[in-house]
């Protein structure tokens, strides 16, 4: 059981996903920066000053907090909306950019293969391959 585990971790399907889950936690950071520090300060300052995650609506007592921080110390029940927003913001963030990435390797791709049809195998290299594919039907 120990070898199977050992060679299903060392598969590259295996490999390739864990770097991919290392470089998305570390692209996460960047996309959170980037929406807290970069994008929500403008558009807080063009909807009049407003901070987005400390926008929220009181469920639970009747005093009002002047901060999503104060409620939550007061221990009080609130929906907090502006988090919520700013989650919405940071997904289309990533989306948009994963889009972009599978939008310029589909293009690499379509590219390599026009090059491979205008440029078609040499003789010798026609030769080659049907050596090798007679050897392997043999």
């Amino acid at each position: 059981m120990l070898k199977e585990f050992q060679k299903f971790i060392m598969r590259g399907n295996v490999m390739d996903l864990a770097v991919g889950v290392i470089i998305g936690a570390a692209f996460t950071g960047i996309v959170n920066s980037l929406v807290t520090d970069v994008i929500m300060p403008p558009v807080g300052v063009l909807v009049g000053g407003i901070d987005f995650s400390d926008l929220y609506i009181q469920l639970s007592g009747t005093a009002h907090f002047p901060s999503l921080a104060a409620a939550k110390a007061a221990g009080a029940a609130t929906l907090n909306y502006g988090l919520f927003l700013n989650a919405v913001i940071k997904f289309l963030i990533v989306a948009f950019a994963v889009f972009m990435m599978v939008r310029g390797l589909n293009k690499l791709t379509e590219r390599f293969k026009k090059e491979e049809a205008a440029n078609p195998p040499s003789s010798t290299d026609a030769l080659l391959t049907e050596i090798r594919d007679t050897l392997k039907s043999k």
